[in-house]
């Protein structure tokens, strides 16, 4: 390794089989979009947003008008972008000249969306978002039956999606998944005489795998595309996507005893090895992780020792008998995997995956081939 930081692999092949996965759980004319927010989970929107577009998706889900802005940058213009946190007074002329969706929250927001654009003849999709027990964004359910009294009102503005969003989908049989799967069948059901072209979105990642009736028109995944398993509590189906390689940055062989790291928390002995690696918490290596860390040395398991700091972490290599100095220690792979770190740590997916710093250096695979982010549509 030539890098003086880790390399971060991310695998766009494997992005797009998860994709597929969760098209495969999907019937009759319900569809599966993709939620690239947040850089897309910090593996990189400019490159995993055109992989899942060649996959077959065609409807994307940001945070942000920055990152629709940005998405459609490297986005075909055919792509639809919906930017789940709404539209701001005055950044509306934005949307329109950018073609971009906003997925519409409040009652004030609606109304001056449709200010906007009750005269244009082609004005770009948009979303409604209901609360339906989440409690978090989104029109409260008689917000909504008041604007469903409101036809004419409704018929101009045209939403093509309304959309609500499960709280305890990774729990299937928490009951808050059946109330509020009550709840957007109910006003599901009381929309469709008055607007019989929009469809209807409820399932997230984990939502996908409750099963077809929490399927509606449309599927949002996003932590699942990145190999976290939306199922804890089974196997997962889907194919990991991210690998960690850190470089040693140093050996100790230690020849008496030898307090380790801050705090002192952690002692080593005499013919104990030490690998100090470049990587710490600024760099999403949590310090939660603590002494339950580990990772792979050519195939051997090696403890964290001691506290993990900003920038460093430090791994007892003293088992894997190694001759010669170590190049590099994996903290993630095929088999150290996301998710294994959720079950050592308690920390989530969303948490790991988008704490990986911008300091290593970012290999992107197509195929098991390393690729430029030109040729991604190739």
């Amino acid at each position: 390794m030539k890098s003086s930081t880790g390399i971060l692999t991310i695998d766009l092949s494997a992005i797009q089989s998860n994709w597929r996965c969760i098209n495969n759980q999907l019937t009759g004319k319900t569809s599966a979009s993709a939620v690239i927010k947040a850089n897309a989970y910090g593996l990189g929107a400019a490159y995993v947003g055109p992989a899942l577009y060649r996959a077959g998706c065609r409807e994307f889900f940001v945070a942000t008008l920055e990152e629709a802005l940005a998405a459609r940058q490297y986005l075909k213009p055919d792509a639809v972008v919906y930017v789940l946190g709404g539209v701001r007074p005055g950044a509306e002329p934005l949307f329109l000249e950018n073609d971009l969706s906003p997925v519409l929250f409040t009652l004030e927001d609606t109304r001056r969306w449709l200010a906007c654009t009750q005269k244009l003849d082609a004005p770009p999709a948009c979303a409604i978002k209901i609360n339906t027990g989440m409690t978090r964004l989104g029109l409260d359910l008689q917000e909504w039956l008041s604007l469903l009294a409101s036809e004419e009102e409704l018929r101009s503005l045209r939403p093509t999606l309304i959309m609500s969003h499960l709280a305890c989908a990774d729990e299937p049989e928490h009951p808050l998944n059946y109330k509020q799967l009550a709840h957007f069948q109910a006003l599901a059901d009381a929309t469709r005489s008055l607007l019989p072209d929009t469809r209807f979105s409820l399932a997230n990642s984990s939502g996908v795998f409750l099963g077809s009736q929490w399927h509606f028109d449309l599927v949002r995944p996003g932590a699942a595309l990145y190999g976290v398993n939306p199922q804890p509590l089974k196997p997962s189906p889907l194919k990991p996507v991210v690998q960690l390689a850190l470089p040693v940055l140093q050996v100790r062989e230690l020849s008496e005893n030898a307090d380790v790291g801050y705090g002192a928390t952690a002692q080593a002995f005499p013919l104990a090895r030490l690998a100090v690696v470049a990587g710490g918490y600024a760099d999403g290596l949590h310090r939660t992780i603590g002494r339950q860390g580990f990772g792979m040395l050519d195939n051997h398991r090696v403890p964290v020792v001691g506290r993990i700091s900003m920038d460093t972490t430090i791994f007892d290599i003293s088992a894997a008998d190694i001759k010669g100095g170590p190049q590099i220690i994996q903290v993630l792979n095929d088999e150290l995997t996301v998710d294994s770190w959720t079950a050592l740590t308690g920390a989530l997916g969303y948490d790991i995956l988008t704490s990986l710093g911008y300091r290593y250096r970012r290999c992107y695979l197509k195929d098991g081939v390393s690729i430029e982010q030109e040729s991604l549509y190739e």
